[in-house]
């Protein structure tokens, strides 16, 4: 709803909020650098029809990125969030791909602690970039969730999260579950992106860490290893919610957070929850395919 994908209206982003609670969606996932602000500022606006029903999550820390990191700072940014959504406390504060030496030392989780206690915020927990940083943090006492990419291109935090993840009772949110875009399947390689979409100008890791861009494949490779998992769709599903049914699969994961921008595309994505799993064999090619074809190429922080 903010930048990074393309201009969306104030009416159509309502209108996706809008189908998408009509379609179930309770969880909603933000950030206070989306579109400086405006995100939040949307979401914020349609949660007063709805507060007791819908959670929201956002995220801080990217403001202000590589540093410094303050008590004071993050406070700031909390409650700069909690005035743009229109809330007394936030549901879910993640961290936002902070560097990982902050969130090594340790400190910060302590003021979130703090905040918690105060009731600046409900819960919270982080999202990151690699499985070791994941991994990490689930030494955090207090810890709700972590957000990782996850999707076919990117099946690392199976061996080596999920397991950790359950036992301790921490919620995993999945970001980029379509690779951005890629694993709709309707991408060639003369596809063009507008020019303040990050598919275009962070494609090759130009301004953040690369594989928030098409799960860090080069698009090329990925158009090409899309067009062979098509084969695998059964009829009557489509490519997006193919990939979308796969994440689902595994029990580990507790939601999925599917960017839109159209209604249409909110509608066909919540049908997802209502499929049935994947097979047993399917599962199996497309982690020998992995495996074969898809880990080697992937690049930036993983």
């Amino acid at each position: 709803m903010g930048a990074d994908w393309g201009s969306v209206s104030e009416s159509q982003a309502m209108q996706i909020l809008e189908t998408a609670w009509h379609h179930g969606v309770t969880f909603f996932d933000t950030a206070d650098v989306y579109g400086s602000g405006r995100s939040e500022k949307l979401i914020g606006q349609f949660i007063q029809q709805h507060r007791d029903q819908i959670f929201v999550a956002t995220k801080v820390g990217r403001q202000n990125y590589p540093g410094p990191y303050t008590v004071e700072i993050l406070k700031q940014h909390i409650c700069e969030s909690i005035s743009r959504l229109g809330v007394d406390s936030l549901d879910l504060v993640q961290l936002h791909c902070v560097p990982s030496e902050v969130m090594a030392a340790g400190d910060i989780f302590d003021w979130l602690r703090k905040f918690k206690r105060d009731g600046l915020i409900k819960n919270f927990g982080a999202s990151v970039e690699s499985m070791d940083e994941a991994v990490s943090i689930l030494e955090q006492p207090e810890l709700t969730s972590l957000q990782i990419i996850f999707n076919i291109f990117r099946q690392k935090p199976i061996t080596t999260l999920f397991d950790r993840a359950m036992d301790q009772g921490v919620g995993i949110i999945v970001r980029l579950p379509l690779a951005s875009g890629l694993l709709a399947g309707k991408f060639t390689n003369e596809t063009q992106f507008a020019e303040d979409d990050h598919r275009n100008y962070n494609r090759n890791g130009d301004a953040f860490n690369v594989g928030e861009t098409f799960a860090g494949l080069p698009f090329e490779t990925g158009v090409a290893l899309t067009d062979q998992i098509k084969t695998m769709v059964p009829a009557g599903m489509t490519m997006a919610q193919f990939s979308q049914r796969w994440i689902l699969d595994h029990e580990a994961v507790t939601t999925v957070i599917t960017g839109a921008s159209k209604p249409s595309q909110v509608a066909d994505n919540t049908v997802v929850s209502e499929l049935n799993r994947l097979s047993a064999p399917t599962h199996r090619q497309l982690a020998e395919l992995y495996k074969s074809s898809i880990k080697a190429e992937i690049r930036g922080v993983y």
